[in-house]
């Protein structure tokens, strides 16, 4: 039986599982981002994400990345517990990590053939979208869930606190 830690790849790895899927003609979708508290926003975009293609690679900020991005109180969970847990969503294929500050390099690397983000992003402004697009791949944004964020529920949780 497989486990969540299977899915869990390195680019290396990833780059070997890509080749072989595209060579079976699987459409190869990849989104990236913290996921610091899996909510209900981050189901519902990953869930639509994978509705765009075949298979669904996940890229995940690594802990001293959240932390540039986000402070440093972030993230809540370690990289390995935010990993497990996308990694547990039936719909996700596989989860990567990336150390910089942007994906640009693991886009470059991987190529897949869809590079989603959610709708607060204007496709022209997505990173990697030029370099997917040049390659004959296509960019997407998805509808977000009003109400659902991270930086929502860490409020929600201080707020409680007081």
């Amino acid at each position: 039986m497989k486990t969540t830690a299977d899915k869990i790849l390195s680019i290396e790895q990833l780059k070997k599982k890509i080749s072989n899927w595209k060579s079976h003609d699987k459409d190869v979708v990849f989104t990236n981002g913290c996921f610091d508290i899996l909510h209900l926003g981050h189901v519902d975009y990953l869930e639509k994400s994978k509705r765009l293609g075949n298979k669904l690679i996940v890229a995940l900020n690594t802990d001293d990345s959240v932390q540039r991005l986000k402070g440093p109180e972030r993230p809540l969970n370690n990289q390995e517990s935010r990993a497990r847990l996308i990694a547990a969503l039936d719909f996700v294929d596989a989860v990567a990590f990336f150390s910089e500050d942007t994906p640009k390099e693991t886009i470059e690397a991987l190529c897949p053939d869809i590079l989603v983000k959610g709708n607060d992003y204007l496709a022209e402004n997505i990173i990697g979208a030029d370099f997917v697009i040049a390659n004959g791949g296509r960019v997407e944004t998805i509808s977000l869930v009003d109400g659902y964020s991270t930086t929502n529920l860490v409020e929600k949780i201080k707020a409680l606190k007081k």
